[in-house]
């Protein structure tokens, strides 16, 4: 990307702020963290900003309160709300006022990078609906819109798994897609059961596509898988 991703990002903890701010900052992103409610909101009122990560229990205005203004405001950035609290009626809440994704405190960062990446990447899925429907793959023609894969004068339906794995390793072909943004994209976990299960759709997609020996879908160990078809 020409231009980093500005992110507010709203945590009372300073040196969990710190900690947070830093890494996304190495990971590419352009951050501003305050550490109360009422400042979050005079930022993002000011600011421009293209994706939001807010603490819940914040002195001032609490984040289920800031998340609210910013969607009344704006209906389509990206929010993850960041607590301490796993109460189903939490989550419930947040998600009726519209965020994208919910973590829980204690977190690994990168974890919550990738959640970042997945709400990215379902994002500009939405903004490119009307815009790419067909992709080349080698000797074959993905129709995304009908779960389609055609090889010359065959068709196959595939499922709506196959079809989301297989259109985010389109979108990226010839370049790593990362194993965990598929992870916690379509599954919304990265355990051993996901993890299991989308080995068996790669192993899947590998099958439908044999018939064109130029076309690879390499397993990079750890990290992620590269479509390629030359």
């Amino acid at each position: 990307m020409n231009k980093k991703i500005k992110i507010l990002l709203v945590e009372d903890d300073l040196s969990l702020g710190f900690l947070l701010t830093e890494y996304l900052e190495d990971s590419g992103f352009d951050v501003k963290c305050l550490h109360d409610g009422q400042s979050g909101l005079i930022a993002w009122q000011t600011g421009e900003y293209q994706f939001c990560i807010l603490d819940v229990m914040l002195p001032k205005l609490d984040g289920f309160s800031l998340a609210k203004q910013i969607r009344e405001k704006n209906k389509t950035v990206p929010i993850i709300l960041l607590t301490a609290k796993s109460m189903k009626e939490d989550k419930i809440h947040g998600f009726n006022l519209g965020i994208d994704d919910y973590i829980t405190k204690p977190f690994d960062e990168e974890e919550l990078l990738c959640r970042i990446n997945a709400v990215l990447a379902r994002s500009v899925s939405v903004k490119t609906d009307d815009v790419e429907n067909m992709f080349q793959i080698g000797s074959y023609q993905f129709d995304r819109a009908n779960q389609s894969l055609y090889f010359r004068e065959n068709r196959r339906r595939l499922t709506k798994k196959e079809s989301e794995v297989l259109e985010v390793l389109c979108q990226s072909k010839n370049n790593i897609t990362k194993r965990n943004d598929i992870l916690f994209n379509f599954w919304g976990d990265n355990n051993y059961f996901a993890g299991r299960s989308l080995d068996v759709f790669i192993t899947k997609l590998r099958k439908y596509l044999k018939d064109d020996p130029t076309i690879k879908i390499e397993g990079i160990p750890t990290v992620g898988y590269i479509l390629s078809d030359k």
